[in-house]
């Protein structure tokens, strides 16, 4: 927006530098021209503003931008942490500063859980400390430590696919879908499926049906980022998976 009004003023400045010069009469009656010389025009730089000099609609508008982008932590100096928190520090009680930094936290805790119910621990434990340096008093996080804690010790089964390969429908994500689904019928688990469409995870289900014909898969199709497949085990069930 600021470089479009800076475009506006540039081509108001352009059209009045070449407005039409006036005509007078010299003494022997004949027109001449008569060229009025204007000053060269100020031009604006079209370069963005030094992080140091925005101002305060600057930062909030900025730290949005970073926000909707998943610019919450990194890179440094063009993130939405650092956007909201400089917001906080020109305006304590500024509301959409406030709002902004409870928003990444969310963002964070979000990621934590997906990440949880794909079995991927490590990564979810790094969501969690992300969200703790934004706000170390957000009830929100303790909760969702509790539920790591307690996914790390279901014992359940994960499998990380290659999305690329299901999203192709390869043979090789088609023989990885088959042993999982042998294993569900082996163990009784309960399936949950993550893919980012609906249509990769029916595929999947159907890959997975297909080669335990005559076993009915008991299991959830659930929308995610990642790829992959969690068998829930029964407790009744010991030593299955290789456990």
């Amino acid at each position: 927006m600021r470089a479009a009004l800076l475009l506006v003023a540039l081509s108001v400045l352009v059209s009045c530098a070449s407005s039409p010069v006036d005509e007078q009469l010299d003494v022997q009656g004949e027109p001449r021209a008569n060229v009025t010389v204007l000053k060269p025009a100020r031009v604006e730089s079209m370069r963005p503003q030094r992080p140091e000099s925005l101002t305060l609609p600057d930062l909030l508008y900025a730290g949005l931008q970073a926000l909707d982008a998943d610019r919450l932590l990194t890179p440094e100096g063009d993130n939405a942490f650092d956007y909201f928190t400089r917001a906080r520090a020109l305006d304590s009680d500024n509301d959409i500063a406030r709002e902004g930094l409870a928003a990444i936290v969310e963002r964070y805790l979000t990621l934590a859980r997906e990440a949880i119910g794909n079995g991927s621990f490590d990564a979810a434990q790094v969501m969690l400390d992300r969200a703790q340096l934004v706000d170390s008093t957000a009830p929100d996080i303790a909760r969702a430590r509790g539920e790591l804690a307690s996914e790390r010790e279901s014992g359940d089964l994960f499998f990380t696919l290659d999305g690329s390969e299901v999203s192709a429908q390869s043979d090789a994500a088609r023989a990885v879908l088959a042993d999982i689904a042998r294993q569900a019928r082996d163990c009784e688990a309960f399936f949950l499926i993550t893919a980012p469409t609906d249509a990769v995870a029916r595929w999947m289900f159907s890959a997975m049906r297909e080669s335990v014909e005559g076993y009915r898969l008991r299991g959830n199709i659930e929308l995610s980022s990642q790829t992959g497949v969690r068998l829930r085990l029964p407790e009744s069930v010991l030593g299955c998976g290789g456990e």
